[in-house]
């Protein structure tokens, strides 16, 4: 499964996508890694599961953790959390401001930027200061 997955991930090139398909993939890789962390902590009860990661991939807590790991990303980082960002949404934020939606999207594509181009160290990285991040959070 992985060698077809990473031959489909060589048909997109991260650089010509928009911020909006960066973000995309983002949140997918963003809320399974949430969903199995929590599963890994002996919390099977559906109802507690999505109350926690609800919490998780929230745009207020999203944005939230940008503004704490925001000069720790490298200048590529920060150039995909802009394209992530800037991209021109044609829908709104349900539960959040413009301003923290933006902000999630941001990291999104981070995420999906580094999930794309298997940089799976520093995705790793970026996750664990994120779950320093939510630990606070989340006690």
């Amino acid at each position: 499964m992985n060698d077809y997955l990473d031959e489909l991930k060589k048909k997109i090139d991260s650089r010509l996508i928009n911020g909006s398909d960066l973000a995309y993939l983002g949140d997918a890789y963003y809320e399974l890694w949430m969903r199995t962390y929590f599963l890994s902590l002996g919390i099977t009860k559906p109802s507690e599961l999505n109350k926690k990661v609800r919490v998780c991939v929230s745009s207020t807590t999203h944005a939230y953790i940008v503004d704490k790991i925001i000069d720790k990303i490298t200048d590529e980082e920060r150039d995909v959390y802009t394209r992530g960002r800037n991209y021109h949404y044609r829908h709104k934020a349900k539960n959040a401001s413009v301003s923290d939606y933006i902000k999630s999207s941001g990291l999104e594509a981070i995420i999906g930027y580094l999930y794309l181009n298997n940089k799976t160290e520093r995705l790793s990285e970026l996750m664990n200061q994120i779950m320093e991040i939510l630990k606070g959070i989340l006690q």
